[in-house]
């Protein structure tokens, strides 16, 4: 049977809170447009284990997603876009990028502490190498200690004190309606997020064109076109979403000579040694139309200041990367 008309769209989705708050809002949309949709949880090793993302692989959270697509136990698919490999899988479209929550990173610290007033020797946990890079490139004196489990644990290791803080995707925290957690939500010239962070992929067989055509209507321009550019950087670098690099890419709007607005894509790069002893950042604007291009443009341009180079320096001893 098809998979549009009167058939319930099955939605597949990792069971966590926050998964499936996220697909619930794929969900409602659809069916506010007139499409009858459920979720349908699929679990996956990357959920069950404890084992750092760096150890258990790239696309662990979404290769089983995908097989649920292929196999038919689900007609369309929701990731966090920086979940996704960044090789294109030619089997899968995404159909939609639905309006981007804030992509900035989020500190929870005791004692509502922003990260300046952090103690030197603090507790801070977060096991991506791109913000473990960039805050120890701060100077800050923190203890970075890796971190894993879903949200709710995670906010726990503060609550309970094993941890003096913890650095978050501001997005998820805002899906699950515990903004008031934050302490400090940090600007990206603290630190730039991963490219995509906040953004989710609407994700389904790309022969499948009447549900693409469905899905599509959930599509937002301005967001496609910011994490377009930011995956197009991520990819020119050759780098995965574990990598020490950060993007972040916002439509923005320009005045002509003549006074009249128009649409402008700005785009900032940054790539990071593991070990915080330096970090490269680059920008470049131009317009929407062209964000892969200007993306890999900024990515080329990282590349000539030593990116490569930088990404492959690593801590001395034991690493959690």
């Amino acid at each position: 049977m098809s998979a549009v008309g009167t058939r319930t769209l099955r939605i597949g989705t990792r069971g966590s809170e926050l998964a499936t708050t996220q697909a619930g809002t794929v969900r409602d949309a659809l069916i506010s447009a007139g499409h009858e949709a459920e979720l349908v949880i699929i679990k996956t090793k990357g959920d069950q284990s404890m084992e750092s993302v760096e150890k258990i692989g790239v696309g662990v959270f979404t290769a089983e997603l995908r097989e649920a697509l292929v196999d038919g136990r689900v007609d369309v698919a929701v990731h966090s876009y920086k979940d996704l490999p960044t090789a294109r899988d030619e089997r899968f479209t995404i159909a939609a990028i639905p309006p981007r929550e804030d992509p900035r990173d989020a500190l929870v610290a005791r004692d509502g502490l922003v990260l300046g007033e952090l103690p030197v020797g603090s507790k801070v946990g977060t096991s991506a190498p791109r913000r473990t890079s960039q805050l120890r490139a701060l100077g800050l004196g923190l203890d970075i200690r890796p971190l894993r489990g879903n949200l709710q644990r995670r906010l726990g290791k503060v609550e309970s004190g094993e941890l003096d803080a913890v650095i978050l995707a501001r997005a998820g925290l805002a899906r699950i309606g515990r903004l008031d957690l934050i302490t400090e939500s940090l600007e990206p010239v603290q630190m730039l997020p991963a490219p995509a962070q906040g953004a989710l992929a609407v994700e389904c067989l790309s022969g499948n064109t009447a549900l693409v055509s469905i899905l599509a209507e959930l599509d937002d321009p301005n967001s496609r076109a910011a994490v377009t550019a930011e995956r197009a950087l991520l990819a020119e670098l050759e780098a995965g979403c574990t990598a020490p690099v950060g993007a972040i890419a916002e439509v923005v709007e320009s005045l002509d000579d003549d006074g009249r607005s128009f649409d402008e894509l700005s785009v900032r790069g940054c790539a990071a040694a593991i070990d915080g002893s330096d970090v490269i950042r680059t920008g470049a604007v131009g317009s929407p139309d062209n964000a892969e291009e200007l993306g890999r443009s900024v990515a080329r341009e990282l590349l000539e200041l030593g990116a490569r180079e930088l990404m492959n320096v690593t801590e001395a001893g034991d690493a959690d990367v």
